[in-house]
């Protein structure tokens, strides 16, 4: 059996902590095989940069996903495709810099992670995720450079995910939301096989207003005035999905939401 965990959104310095803290007590504990985790948010909520994603590695993380905020941190642009375990969205113009997958190795199974960013209310330049997921299936599990593939979809609509995931069923091992930073109570393995949640939360602060101050955020919403949302501190959680995948029947067998308070 395959053990697979798959972290949300790492929030601030306060998401940082809790990996550190985490990462390799959850491996150790449900013998994993991998461990991903989207870190888009890492750096003081928005972007990432090459240091920070050195050391989520180094603490145990085996691949890093990115979303709508990749290109945020100045510089990181000229660092990604010198990070060849972080992968930017699959469905980002070609000419941009990064990897548009991840294939990672453990006990002679490969694995294939790749993202999607959904378009319903994003506003960036991205091709169709549902016509890319399926190119990026052909190019690794068809291509035999992978066993399996984990998809997740960075999407702001529930029902763009939802839908996603019944397309790929018994095609990816996983098709797994996030963006929105809050977890969802729908994690399921699919009648074909494939393990599902529309959103695998964050791993940051949670006395917040998703993963920032709450006080300028509620002000915002009351008189509309600009103000600068910092990352909160408070009741950090650790939100990931954890899955258990059966290399022969190719199908997932359990999926089901993890959180570490």
């Amino acid at each position: 059996m395959i053990r697979i965990l798959f972290i949300g959104d790492i929030v601030g310095r306060p998401g940082r902590d809790k990996i550190a803290t985490w990462v390799k007590r959850l491996r150790d504990k449900h013998q994993l095989n991998f461990v991903i985790a989207n870190a888009e948010n890492a750096a003081a909520g928005a972007g990432i940069t090459g240091s920070i994603a050195r050391t989520l590695l180094e603490q145990g993380i085996d691949a890093i996903t990115l979303g709508d905020h990749v290109w945020d941190q100045r510089g990181w642009e000229h660092e990604i495709d010198g990070l060849p375990k972080v992968c930017r969205p699959a469905n980002l113009p070609t000419d941009c810099p990064g990897r548009d997958h991840v294939v990672l190795e453990s006990k002679g199974f490969r694995l294939a992670v790749f993202t999607v960013l959904g378009r319903t209310f994003l506003n960036m330049k991205s091709d169709c995720p549902f016509h890319c997921a399926d190119a990026m299936l052909t190019k690794t599990v068809g291509a035999g450079t992978a066993d399996a593939a984990l998809v997740e979809i960075h999407a702001e609509a529930t029902s763009e995910k939802i839908a996603l995931g019944w397309h790929l069923d018994g095609r990816a091992m996983g098709v797994l939301g996030t963006h929105t930073h809050v977890p969802t109570a729908d994690a399921e393995v699919r009648p074909k096989g494939t393990a599902y949640i529309s959103d695998v939360g964050m791993t940051g602060p949670y006395h917040s207003v998703l993963g920032r101050q709450v006080e300028p955020v509620v002000g915002r919403f009351l008189d509309g005035m600009p103000r600068r949302f910092g990352v909160a501190e408070d009741d950090t959680r650790l939100s990931s999905v954890l899955i258990e995948y059966d290399p022969v029947t190719k199908r997932a067998t359990s999926c089901e939401l993890l959180v570490v308070k």
